[in-house]
């Protein structure tokens, strides 16, 4: 087994609870390029819980694979609220999932601006009968590394409140 060190044990829990609950997760993944999914099936019994992943690294795969619309991140960015959403959206909708997570951000080290710097990532979250959810953090000096596990660590914090409730 790979060392997941710290995100390990995020995982183990939220693998149990999601079983406990009968609770089925898919992943959008921009920025952590599969990182999520692949962290969650490090876990033995992750089988009965991740149902898929989508790694939407470009554009154009989010617009195909998950159905967020071209014009949306033509006029707001790859980078932003609305397209975690729709990422998240799309991911419940082209999945049997309960539960969706997406992610899209500027792992850098280049890329970012003033609007958008460095280490930005916009979460999106879907539990099926549920409203969306969105939070956004900047993971401020950290390397590219740094910034996708945070990432990772958050998402799995994100999937686990939302397995909680309900």
């Amino acid at each position: 087994m790979t060392d997941l060190g710290p995100l390990e044990g995020q995982a183990r829990a939220l693998i149990a609870l999601c079983i406990e609950k009968r609770l089925t997760i898919a992943t959008a993944e921009s920025c952590t390029g599969g990182l999520i999914a692949g962290t969650l099936t490090e876990i033995a019994g992750s089988s009965a819980v991740v149902d898929r992943g989508f790694v939407t690294y470009s554009n154009e795969a989010k617009t195909e694979m998950i159905g967020v619309p071209a014009d949306l991140i033509k006029r707001v960015g790859a980078v932003s609220q609305e397209v975690a959403l729709a990422m998240a959206a799309g991911a419940l909708a082209k999945s049997g999932a309960d539960l969706a997570i997406a992610v899209t951000g500027i792992a850098g080290p280049g890329g970012g601006s003033a609007e958008k710097p460095v280490g930005l990532v916009h979460f999106g979250l879907m539990r099926r009968g549920s409203p969306a959810r969105h939070a956004a953090h900047v993971f401020a000096d950290r390397d590219r590394a740094g910034v996708r596990f945070a990432t990772v660590a958050e998402a799995l914090r994100m999937l686990t409140e939302a397995a909680t409730e309900g």
